[in-house]
């Protein structure tokens, strides 16, 4: 179970360029040891729930909203918008907050981020604890975004690719991708509801409208379908397989994998390979779960990862 429902012990908006700010907030123990929520997308957001996840009187939790999204400023900008950047912004909170090394904890384009960020400064990093990861491959994005997960949800689907005329189908990414950035209002945001939507009804095993919802909500929509598709067009900045091949940096950092057997947003054998290269890691494998934080399995494994870490670290 999750613990309690805790409010921030403080907020605030953090510029980290001529255009980037974003939103930071801390609760827990400040004294405790630091561990960073690190949300999807990305262009997704953090959320009250996601304090709780960890000890509040044993953890200094710290969540933040990476650029262009939640309440972070500009809303949906894709411009100095890059992993890299997301990277650097990560350093300059950790040196404001004063903190020396913390834990990475992240799901999906999270764990993504935690990865990348890992791998580039292990030195700044306790443990990690992934949920659902994501290596940013082509093959990756292939599945989700062109053939594969479509085999599973054909109604779904249909919905996604209605906007793209049958002519641009062969590359659903880039065709979305000048909608997405169109000068016109209502063809973006037409654009943002059915990328978002498709993601959101595929991101549990057992249909759930809270998380349907959420995708659903116009300002969600249209930061998480700009960015997302902004990063997937780019590679997500990385050069391919890249995350993989640096493993090695990052095999002496304690860490957890929590992945759903039926995740088909991610597909677990992502974790597979991860944890291959990282057999130090412990995989855990949710028998009845897809990939969504919220579904219990997923959140009991994580709870259980962000405690086991504490008896790790202490």
């Amino acid at each position: 179970m999750l613990f309690p429902a805790i409010n921030p012990d403080s907020q605030f908006h953090f510029r980290v360029s001529d255009l980037h700010e974003l939103y930071v907030e801390e609760c827990g123990n400040p004294e405790g040891i630091p561990i960073v929520f690190i949300h999807g997308g990305p262009g997704a957001s953090c959320e009250p729930a996601h304090r709780r996840y960890f000890d509040p009187e044993k953890y200094r939790i710290i969540l933040f909203d990476q650029r262009g999204s939640g309440k972070s400023r500009p809303h949906a900008s894709l411009e100095q918008n890059t992993t890299q950047d997301l990277i650097a912004d990560m350093e300059k909170i950790r040196q404001h907050l004063d903190i020396d090394a913390w834990v990475l904890f992240g799901g999906s384009w999270g764990s993504t981020l935690a990865l990348a960020y890992a791998e580039d400064h292990p030195e700044r990093v306790l443990g990690l604890i992934l949920r659902g990861v994501f290596l940013c491959r082509a093959q990756d994005i292939h599945w989700f975004y062109q053939k594969g997960t479509s085999r599973l949800f054909p109604e779904a689907w249909k919905a996604f690719i209605h906007p793209i005329p049958e002519a641009e189908r062969d590359n659903l990414v880039t065709a979305y991708y000048g909608r997405l950035t169109s000068e016109n209002e209502l063809e973006r945001m037409a654009a943002a509801k059915a990328w978002s939507i498709w993601e959101g009804s595929t991101a549990t095993l057992r249909p759930n409208h809270a998380v349907l919802d959420y995708f659903a909500d116009p300002h969600i929509a249209l930061s998480i379908a700009r960015i997302e598709c902004h990063y997937f067009v780019n590679q997500c900045f990385f050069t391919e397989n890249q995350l993989l091949q640096n493993v090695y940096k990052i095999k002496h950092i304690p860490g957890f994998i929590v992945h759903g057997r039926y995740d088909v947003i991610c597909p677990i054998d992502q974790s597979f390979e991860l944890h291959a290269l990282w057999p130090e890691s412990q995989l855990k494998i949710i028998p009845d779960a897809g990939h969504a934080v919220s579904e219990s399995g997923i959140t009991q494994a994580l709870v259980d990862s962000t405690n086991a870490m504490l008896r790790i670290l202490s």
